[in-house]
């Protein structure tokens, strides 16, 4: 069976707090690659009815309503496992190289956060799962900090820049990951809303040779040759509907940027007792820089450090 790879990231838009991008393998039947009626049994979609299943979906959905961290984490530790850790020692294992330093450097970042959040985590699917040859796999997690961010747009003259080196990366660690000579088809999200995609691609997979099948608004397909396996690579907006490896990997990504915002947030709490928390997004974002900001200097920190430039 293939291992079906889903890629996807979380606050591009912000202008505070981290982006995630994140890469997520699930093998599946090659009859079945979107993987939805594969995993019916265990798993349901925002719109099911039924509630006694897990809830795996495109992470705006899952987070919506009530409850929205915690439906995101139930959905992980089902299908990814996620036994009692911290947060750092988790980065340690899913997050590329560079990520735990550069959190490191962050005033607000705590790795002793103690995982699960929620009592009472379901139980872990991925027994049951590989009873029917099904895996799943975090391939990798990218995150971008501030300083990271405005570094590479400044350098750049371009914000999707960003996206780009950090796809380039998760890219490049397939191999690493899913050893052995299954296919791999991985599915993505259109980056920034551009539709060519080779260079980046070649640029991934200095060993290979990048085939273009097909290029257009709906869909950018091609084929990577000379891996000593079959390896296909698809671009489509909202791929996170469409596959249940791009979903995972769309929560994964929508977790791990709302744990680092709650710390963001008690940072600032500290030293602002009545700051009203900020999800980062343009409009608020604005009023809680302004709000901060004569503050900056007594702690040691300039503006570059905590609002992104673009």
């Amino acid at each position: 069976m293939p291992w079906v790879v889903g890629i996807d990231e979380a606050g591009y838009g912000p202008n505070l707090g981290p982006l995630l991008q994140a890469a997520v393998a699930v093998k599946l039947p090659a009859s079945d690659v979107a993987g939805w009626d594969t995993l019916k049994p265990h798993v349901r979609r925002h719109a099911d009815r039924d509630k006694k299943r897990t809830l795996v979906d495109d992470s705006k959905l899952v987070h919506s309503g009530k409850n929205g961290l915690e439906k995101l984490e139930q959905g992980l530790v089902a299908l990814l496992g996620l036994r009692a850790t911290t947060l750092g020692d988790w980065l340690n294992q899913i997050a590329l190289e560079h990520v735990v330093n550069d959190l490191h450097a962050e005033a607000w970042y705590d790795g002793t956060l103690s995982l699960p959040l929620f009592p009472n985590p379901p139980a872990d699917l991925r027994p049951t799962l590989l009873a029917m040859n099904i895996e799943t796999q975090i391939v990798g997690v990218n995150l971008v900090t501030t300083p990271v961010f405005n570094r590479i747009v400044n350098g750049s003259d371009s914000k999707a820049t960003v996206l780009s080196i950090g796809l380039s990366n998760l890219l490049a660690t397939l191999q690493q990951v899913l050893t052995g000579d299954d296919k791999i088809h991985v599915y993505c999200d259109k980056q920034g809303g551009r539709n060519f995609y080779g260079p980046l691609l070649q640029g991934a997979f200095a060993d290979g040779w990048v085939v273009t099948e097909h290029e257009s608004a709906t869909e950018s397909r091609y084929r990577i040759e000379n891996l000593g396996r079959d390896m296909s690579i698809i671009f489509r907006p909202r791929a996170d509907s469409g596959s249940i490896s791009v979903a995972l990997a769309s929560m994964l990504c929508k977790y791990l940027r709302e744990l680092c915002m709650l710390q963001f947030n008690t940072y600032w709490q500290r030293h602002l007792p009545s700051l009203k928390p900020t999800a980062g997004y343009p409009v608020d974002a604005k009023r809680f820089m302004a709000e901060i900001r004569p503050i900056l200097g007594k702690i040691g920190l300039v503006e570059d450090l905590v609002w992104r430039v673009r």
